[in-house]
């Protein structure tokens, strides 16, 4: 039996298939570049059965960048839960925005080269992904309770601008690689 053999698609979730095999080819290619057929055959399955969930390789690479924002947005809540909520909670997702990024670059950097094109601190909750709904609701948390939209928009954008521009400088070899320097900017005590 190859690895390929192994790895066939057997479950009756094809697309979940695919996705999965499409997250881990991204994370063992160099540039992060994978394709259909690549994508396909390790999933065990031909080229043309992955044109019936995507239609092309925008769509493919649209589907991981929701996957990667949905596990940020996961690693984010947990933080968030862990530490308590509050302040401490908003640190928490943070931190873990960065760790995220650390752990995963290449996915990471795919999930905000796919993010949707629209502004997604002004759109309604329900239509922007969990992560971007924690972030509101954490910046709203920081505010007084009658605080505009305006300003929870941006305690949130500040707060994503901070993290997001860490997280590239780290990812680039900008800045080290430090959970203290990480700290520190966040404004941990």
């Amino acid at each position: 039996m190859t690895n390929d053999d192994k790895r066939s698609y057997h479950h009756g979730d094809l697309r979940a298939a695919l996705i999965h095999e499409g997250l881990r080819l991204l994370e063992e290619s160099p540039g992060g570049e994978i394709g259909l057929r690549e994508v396909a055959r390790a999933a065990g399955v031909s080229a043309t059965a992955v044109y019936r969930h995507f239609p092309d390789k925008a769509a493919l690479l649209r589907a991981l960048s929701a996957e990667g924002l949905a596990r940020l947005a996961a690693a984010q809540r947990a933080a968030h839960e862990h530490a308590g909520g509050g302040k401490a909670g908003f640190l928490a997702t943070g931190r873990a925005y960065v760790g995220f990024a650390l752990a995963n670059p290449t996915l990471f950097r795919l999930v905000f080269s796919n993010s949707p094109e629209r502004d997604v601190l002004a759109s309604a909750p329900d239509a922007v992904p969990a992560a971007f709904r924690l972030l509101r609701e954490n910046a709203a948390a920081l505010l007084p309770p009658d605080a505009a939209p305006e300003a929870v928009g941006r305690v949130a954008l500040e707060a994503w601008a901070k993290v997001h521009g860490l997280a590239m400088l780290m990812l680039d070899g900008q800045v080290p690689t430090d959970e203290a320097l990480v700290g520190a900017v966040l404004g941990e005590p």
